[in-house]
């Protein structure tokens, strides 16, 4: 076996442990930290295969921002673990059923001979001034620029949408309107008053 076949299943394997620890971790911030392992893996992999910039965005986009953020969210809200796993057995007929489907269409899929070594060869050698990036903007811009332009609306219209959901007008809440705030004048915020001077004897 090579050093880099080696390399692969090591990463896989702990990647697959990691990630059935996400959906079985009973504390949401283990289930995060296996969260984090698990795109570490994924990175190493995307390594071997030659896609360097995926694998340094992999880890700085979802590891260095989102998993910060998501771990952040988790500490500081209040999860009651107990009436989250109320529910559990109800959904779990469910659960298995697609569980099963997606094995089967991955079966269906990966067993054929659509993903054999005789229909996808492996890839000509890149020259030295080959750049993954360089190619990778290429491809975005050119020939998937709609679709890459679309993306982008569809994240911005999910943005504004979950900030309209959690901005909810909270009864008792004292605020300023801005119209108010910036047509403040001096005079109106500050007083000047004259007092005489007192000597202690």
């Amino acid at each position: 076996m090579e050093f880099k076949t080696f390399v692969f299943y090591f990463l896989a394997v702990i990647m697959v442990l990691a990630a059935l620890r996400v959906i079985t971790a009973r504390n949401p911030v283990h289930a995060a930290l296996f969260l984090v392992l698990t795109f570490f893996n994924a990175g190493g992999i995307w390594l071997l295969l030659q896609a360097e910039f995926l694998a340094i965005v992999l880890v700085m986009v979802y590891v260095g921002a989102v998993m910060v953020l998501f771990l952040f969210v988790v500490m500081m809200l209040d999860i009651n673990l107990d009436r989250i796993r109320e529910g559990f057995w109800s959904y779990l007929p469910v659960g298995a059923l697609v569980g099963i489907l997606m094995l089967v269409e991955m079966v269906m899929v990966l067993g054929g001979s659509y993903f054999g070594l005789e229909a996808m060869p492996a890839p000509a050698a890149a020259a030295e001034s080959y750049s993954n990036t360089r190619e990778l903007g290429r491809v975005l811009y050119t020939d998937y620029v709609y679709p890459f332009e679309l993306a982008s609306l569809v994240l911005l219209v999910a943005m504004v949408a979950a900030v309209a959901l959690t901005l909810r007008k909270r009864k008792g809440l004292k605020s300023i309107p801005p119209s108010e705030q910036v047509a403040v004048k001096r005079e109106g915020r500050v007083e000047l008053v004259k007092m005489q001077a007192e000597k202690e004897d």
